[in-house]
């Protein structure tokens, strides 16, 4: 069940926001890296395959995010965050290969889905978005590496090509 709005007790719908929505907003973006720490630090003690063998330091976490973000103010990078109501639930991004005859390529890095909400369509929500989003920047081959036996990249359908 999705969280209530303060105002109107309706459930609160998905918003995924991309890099610069979230700076446009001083007070979420200055949450931001405490709150992806609490979601990826979750995951990777629960098994996920995110690129750490132990949960990241949030230290670790904030840096990651640094040299992100400066990747996507360059256009080597897009960044989505995923806010039902003002709670983050759900993070992804891609980034652009650093050898420059692979510019048309990029690695769909991270998606990340808060274990609270999982199978309810935000993983699918944050790749769709993050494949639109390389569609724009010119991406032409978008990669995701998982794990063979992680059942939820597979279902995912994110096997379609980046520009059709």
């Amino acid at each position: 069940m999705k969280p209530a709005t303060e105002t109107t007790g309706e459930p609160a719908a998905l918003a995924l926001l991309d890099a610069p929505q979230l700076a446009s907003d001083p007070d979420r973006a200055a949450r931001f890296a405490a709150e992806a720490h609490r979601i990826l630090a979750e995951l990777v003690a629960g098994g996920a395959a995110l690129g750490w063998v132990e949960p990241p330091a949030p230290e670790e976490v904030a840096e990651m995010l640094e040299r992100l973000v400066a990747a996507v103010r360059a256009g080597d990078a897009a960044l989505r965050a995923a806010y039902l109501g003002p709670r983050l639930v759900g993070l992804g991004y891609w980034q652009r290969y650093a050898r420059p005859t692979h510019r048309p390529h990029a690695d769909l890095e991270k998606v990340a889905v808060d274990p609270e909400i999982h199978g309810r369509g935000c993983g699918r929500a944050l790749t769709a978005a993050l494949i639109e989003d390389a569609r724009t920047a010119g991406i032409e081959v978008l990669t995701l590496d998982a794990p063979g036996g992680h059942p939820r990249p597979r279902g995912l359908n994110a096997t379609r090509g980046v520009n059709h």
